[in-house]
């Protein structure tokens, strides 16, 4: 049975803020070690989880369990919540991403009225405020299955095209640091690169080695701005054959070097 207290890293975040330190932090591709629900109030973009990219508008909910690759566009106009469930906390959430098209007053209302009190609670310095946090957290867990069990007749089963890319993601997240190549990817998937790339620009607009290019920056620019760790090390530790040619790769990207990004406000 799990200790019934809130995890020291459940918490609940503005979506505007996620993009304080700059825009590629939510919009590359990349994961977290802990379940996240994004809810968005207000604005619209698009979204890419596990290879596939699909439109948010407001009132959608998006679940996004630990470890699953994704990426979302933040604009001026986004507002709304992100819920860090925090590592092995023991709540019941869902196994599998859900993009949930809230459409009914009282089921928004519902959230609203949850997260609030998730909020309150952990703001609170009242006796036990820790234990109803946790609770609260349990009962948004318990929306959540309800929800995804509403819209879970009508969903259509993944097609083929989805779930191999939903395969390359995941191998992705696992193997990025690797050095492997798309073509290595392919391999291991038992399809051709070209295949592959055709599969993910139908899902995602983008080739297989576009996911790919951005998981590692997304790593590198992280492992520049909130680590001191000597950029040789950085290239070594993503698969690069030379520090030149992680260089070389980064600035061609982002069009300054690895040693600039680190230095930049």
């Amino acid at each position: 049975m799990p200790d019934a207290s809130l995890p020291s890293k459940a918490r609940l975040v503005a979506i505007p803020r996620l993009a304080a330190g700059g825009r590629w932090r939510v919009e590359a591709m990349r994961s977290i070690s802990e379940p996240m629900l994004l809810w968005f109030t207000k604005g619209q973009g698009r979204i890419t989880i596990a290879g596939v990219t699909r439109g948010y508008t407001a009132h959608n909910a998006i679940f996004i369990p630990a470890g699953v690759m994704h990426g979302f566009e933040v604009g001026p106009q986004v507002f709304g919540t992100a819920v860090f469930f925090g590592r092995d906390s023991g709540l019941v959430l869902p196994s599998a991403p859900q993009h949930l098209r809230i459409r009914e007053t009282s089921v928004q209302q519902e959230l609203n009225v949850t997260l609030d009190m998730i909020g309150r609670e952990m703001e609170s310095t009242s006796p036990g405020h820790d234990r109803a946090a946790y609770h609260h957290l349990g009962l948004l867990g318990v929306w959540l299955e309800r929800q995804v069990a509403r819209v879970a007749a009508d969903a259509p089963a993944p097609d083929a095209t989805r779930r191999l890319v939903a395969r390359y993601a995941a191998l992705l997240e696992q193997e990025f640091r690797s050095g492997m190549g798309v073509g290595d990817f392919a391999g291991a998937l038992g399809v051709t690169p070209t295949h592959l790339t055709r599969c993910c620009k139908q899902t995602c607009g983008r080739p297989a080695s576009a996911l790919l290019h951005d998981r590692v920056l997304f790593e590198a620019r992280k492992l520049l701005t909130e680590t001191d760790m000597p950029v040789g090390r950085i290239a070594s530790s993503l698969g690069f054959t030379s520090p030149a040619y992680f260089t070389r790769s980064f600035q061609h990207m982002t069009g300054t070097s690895p040693s600039a990004f680190r230095r930049a406000p």
